[in-house]
């Protein structure tokens, strides 16, 4: 276990040594200070982002105490190199954290913004050395993409260190319940999650948040360079990933314009690398007429309009046939507007049953309007948005939120009462979790009852909310919060642990994903956001968890599927986030 966490430490320490040389300091100051043992921030009792913190922005830790009455109410802020106390202030009064049941205090030391390799220091012991730097999260934002890189289907990846393995899933057929039969050309895609299916509906919402992230902060994402199969080409390596999976995404649209729903094997295979797994990845409809459903189709039609803007500059002929999708898909859409999907017999792989469609459909509307600027784009939006606007974090079974901030950044003059009324309810809900993060004692929008299955990516869809409200009506308690999601997410939780692989000096190691499983290496494949806590009963593990508070439910452990799973929905967000916690973004 440490030798990992030391492994780990010293693939951080590279991103972090080139931060602080982009700041203008030397390698050795980054350098000191990192050899020690590593300090469990359980153990210790100080939590906080274990990458580090931006010099412009709020810095907070969150200090354990065994009761009210604890003694210790001062902090310290140590240099790394030298020990020199460079900060030093009170810690808050105590307050209990109903999420976690602990009793903490705040040390807050916002107004120090030097650079620079620190520990912070309480009476009971003090932390790791985290960073203060512009660019800080750059290594993670490079992570987060790249893994997708290492989810890929059909083709050889190589993310290097021995995360590889050659081509898979090369058989593919057409299920009987999508209404056809025969072999189909089995390429593209990105693993779903743990398991090694392709989902229409979950790549949708992926790959939807991806491309926002480009549209919104091009200057941070354009020169990513992720060290992939097309990495040196005209397209940026951030929209070449993305493409890998809109191709695949592309092939499940029947020539009526329907998509069909996913594309899997009729069971989850065993926990094996995936090139072992020989099951035929079958094209599996909904087992009756019209064989595709509508949220497949109008998710498509969304994204494929948002790629048709996006593409557009580098490869005019693929926006173009990535445009004429989206139209046909919408086409399809509307003319079944309630064709919900459930698994047909004999099929157990992810269901993202959906039985309301109407979000799909606002979203692919809003979507071509702002593409396209056409009048029955418009019109389908404005009927389906009526004037009832209620705004929450967006997922994989809610896109009405992307299909409201859509409309209000296209752009374009559109129905001023509406846009008025979107941005009223996006500053509405806005308020709502900022308030909810300044009642945290580890700082998280999330309220009680939002630990539910995949709740990191909760608290990452809250951040992207308030980025959102944030571009609306500039506000700086919008964005704090947001940027206290990702403090929560990389370390300042009651576990003192990161939920990305191998990003922070306690990143969580057992995920439940086939490959990080299967390949013989002790340490998860990089850049994966575990679900995080959940307050049900998902898993056996969670099972036999005794009752508790709902930040407090979640365990490292492969089988807690409900609790430790990694899925491409849930890094969509994390990727946003990075991207918007970059300097020139935020």
């Amino acid at each position: 276990m440490k030798g990992m966490q030391r492994r780990t430490v010293l693939k951080q320490l590279g991103g972090a040594t080139a931060t602080l040389a982009v700041a203008g300091m030397g390698s050795a100051a980054s350098l000191a200070g990192f050899g020690q043992e590593p300090r469990n921030p359980a153990t210790t009792g100080i939590l906080l982002n274990q990458v580090g913190l931006l010099p412009g922005h709020d810095k907070v830790a969150t200090v354990r105490s065994a009761s009210p009455s604890a003694p210790g109410a001062e902090f310290r802020l140590r240099a790394a190199a030298g020990g020199k106390v460079v900060y030093q202030g009170a810690l808050s009064s105590p307050q209990l954290d109903a999420a976690s049941g602990d009793q903490v205090r705040l040390a807050q030391f916002s107004s120090f913004t030097t650079p620079g390799s620190y520990r912070l220091e309480v009476d009971t012991g003090s932390s790791e050395p985290f960073l203060i730097a512009p660019k800080v999260y750059a290594p993670a934002l490079r992570l987060a993409m790249r893994s997708y890189y290492g989810q890929r289907c059909g083709c050889a990846v190589d993310l290097g260190n021995g995360y590889k393995h050659p081509a898979c899933h090369a058989d593919g057929a057409y299920h009987v319940s999508s209404g056809r039969q025969g072999s189909v050309p089995n390429h593209g895609g990105w693993h779903d999650a743990g398991d090694y299916g392709r989902y229409v509906v979950n790549s949708g919402i992926t790959t939807g948040t991806l491309l926002w992230a480009w549209e919104l902060y091009p200057q941070v994402l354009e020169h990513l360079s992720l060290d992939i199969p097309e990495s040196g080409r005209r397209l940026p390596d951030y929209l070449a990933e993305i493409r890998w999976n809109l191709e695949w995404m592309l092939s499940l649209q029947d020539a009526d314009g329907g998509v069909w729903h996913k594309q899997t094997s009729e069971q989850f295979c065993a926990f094996i690398m995936p090139e072992q797994d020989h099951l035929t990845s079958y094209v599996i409809g909904t087992g009756a007429e019209p064989y595709k459903n509508t949220t497949a189709t109008a998710d498509l039609a969304s994204v494929a309009a948002i790629a048709a803007r996006c593409y557009r500059p580098y490869d005019a002929a693929f926006a173009d046939r990535c445009l004429l999708a989206a139209r046909r898909a919408w086409t399809w859409a509307m003319a079944h507007p309630q064709v919900p999907f459930t698994n047909p017999a004999h099929v157990g792989t992810g269901g993202y049953a959906d039985q309301h469609c109407a979000d799909e459909l606002l979203w692919a509307s809003a979507e071509l309007w702002r593409t396209t600027g056409e009048p029955q784009y418009e019109q389908a939006f404005l009927a389906g948005m009526g004037d009832r606007v209620v705004v929450a974090a967006p997922s994989w079974g809610d896109v009405g939120p992307l299909a409201l901030w859509t409309y209000v950044l296209a752009g374009r003059e559109g129905n001023r009462a509406q846009k008025d009324r979107i941005r009223a309810a996006t500053a509405t809900a806005a308020t709502t979790l900022v308030a909810h993060a300044q009642q945290s004692g580890y700082g998280t929008t999330m309220g009680l009852t939002d630990y539910v299955w995949g709740s990191n990516a909760v608290a990452a869809n809250q951040s992207l909310l308030l980025l959102i409200a944030d571009r609306f009506a500039p506000n700086r308690s919008c964005a704090e919060a947001a940027l206290g999601n990702l403090h929560y997410l990389l370390g300042r939780n009651c576990h003192g642990v990161s939920w990305v692989t191998q990003v922070g000096t306690h990143p969580f190691e057992h995920p439940h994903h086939r490959p990080s499983a299967a390949d013989g290496i002790a340490a998860p494949w990089p850049g994966l956001l575990s679900a995080g806590p959940c307050s049900g009963h998902g898993d056996e593990v969670a099972r036999a968890m005794p009752a508790m508070p709902p930040m407090r439910r979640w365990a490292d452990d492969q089988r807690a599927y409900s609790m430790n799973e990694i899925a491409i929905n849930w890094n969509a967000p994390l990727v946003f986030l990075l991207a918007a916690a970059n300097p020139t973004a935020l």
